[in-house]
């Protein structure tokens, strides 16, 4: 499959992205190829592939999932930021 210039006009609107005019045929060239690198693997025998393999036995490992109390860890912080007072933030006012 090749893609042209029009494909390309709807690609740019779709994602909302400006491809200047020197890169349009660098861009084609590689989309082409990753459209024809994408088709080669169909030619891919899968059919004695269950849908479900993994590499991992049992599933996903789990980790045990705990809040951490330290109260250092916000002071840290606080002592990085630029600017802070009374454990908060202080940021440019950005509204007038």
């Amino acid at each position: 499959m090749r893609i042209d210039e029009q494909t390309l006009e709807k690609l740019e609107k779709l994602s909302h992205l400006r491809i200047a005019e020197e890169k349009r045929s660098e861009v084609l060239q590689q989309l082409t190829e990753i459209l024809e690198y994408v088709e080669s693997l169909n030619e891919l025998d899968t059919e004695a592939l269950d849908s479900y393999f993994s590499t991992l036995e049992g599933g996903t490992p789990m980790r045990e999932d705990f809040p951490g109390n330290d109260p250092e860890v916000p002071k840290i912080i606080l002592e990085h930021a630029p600017e802070s007072r009374d454990d908060f933030f202080i940021v440019p006012a950005i509204i007038e």
